[in-house]
């Protein structure tokens, strides 16, 4: 099975081409772990699939590192219009299905694949917020906690994480869960992604759901176009969406860096 590993600001994948062949199926949950696992297989936040898919440049599968298919990656995302480059099916645009409905990504990318690249990647519109004090909740491609805290760097992130994704109200479905601090270089993030059960270097759709929940909760005025700068603990992205004044929030574009780090075999 050859295999190729991306990684977006920290958060990495590993990606299967199966337009031709198909190495692996949804059922293959035991399998897709073990690839993840990073002591005893490649290593990995996740896996994605690259399928053929009628109407579109291709479909991504995607699955959490507990081989589960999962909902949204936002990092993901970018990373597979990345590779979708590098095999040439696309240049400097494409349009894919994946879970949560169709994206669109524009790639600026160099011709050596192991170059850092610049994804811009539509994700979903966001129709309503749930709002309560500092916290936040919204489905971004999949559902994110987001609460607005100080001194970020010293939170124990895998326990404020289990304490909300495994409470009475998520413990079924889960959620992702964002700590946000802002400061003078834009918006600080750190995330504990469901799935992976564990903190992240980054996780795409949760910052896109800290930067909408930042214009809310600095209550920051309707604009044609607002773009918020975020670091994450493996890089720097940014979000630029249209807000409007019944809540809902849309042209909804995650911007950020996609690279190739190597490629192999597994058996």
């Amino acid at each position: 099975m050859i295999f190729w590993k991306y990684q977006g600001a920290g958060n990495d994948f590993i990606m299967l081409d199966q337009r031709a062949a198909q190495w692996l199926t949804r059922a293959d949950t035991s399998r897709i772990e073990l690839m993840c696992n990073r002591r005893f297989g490649i290593g990995a936040d996740g896996l994605i699939l690259l399928e053929n898919k009628a109407g579109y440049d291709f479909e991504m599968i995607y699955f959490n590192a507990d081989g589960r298919e999962s909902s949204m990656c936002g990092n993901g995302g970018r990373c597979i219009a990345a590779f979708a480059r590098h095999l040439g099916l696309v240049d400097e645009y494409c349009r894919f299905i994946a879970i949560d409905g169709e994206h669109e990504a524009f790639i600026s990318a160099s011709d050596n694949p192991r170059q850092e690249a610049w994804i811009e990647l539509k994700m979903r519109d966001v129709a309503a917020v749930e709002t309560t004090g500092d916290t936040y909740i919204l489905n971004t491609g999949s559902p994110h906690y987001v609460c607005f805290t100080s001194q970020l760097d010293q939170k124990d992130m895998v326990s404020e994480g289990r304490a909300v994704r495994y409470s009475e109200r998520f413990k079924k479905e889960g959620i992702n869960v964002n700590l946000v601090e802002n400061a003078d270089d834009g918006l600080h993030i750190r995330t504990y992604e469901r799935g992976v059960e564990d903190e992240t270097l980054a996780c795409g759709t949760g910052v896109t759901a800290a930067a909408i929940a930042s214009f809310l909760h600095y209550k920051k005025n309707l604009d044609s176009i607002t773009e918020v700068p975020v670091l994450a603990k493996g890089g720097r992205l940014s979000v630029r969406f249209h807000a409007h004044d019944d809540g809902s929030f849309t042209d909804i574009w995650l911007c950020g860096p996609a690279q190739q780090v190597f490629e192999g075999s597994i058996y």
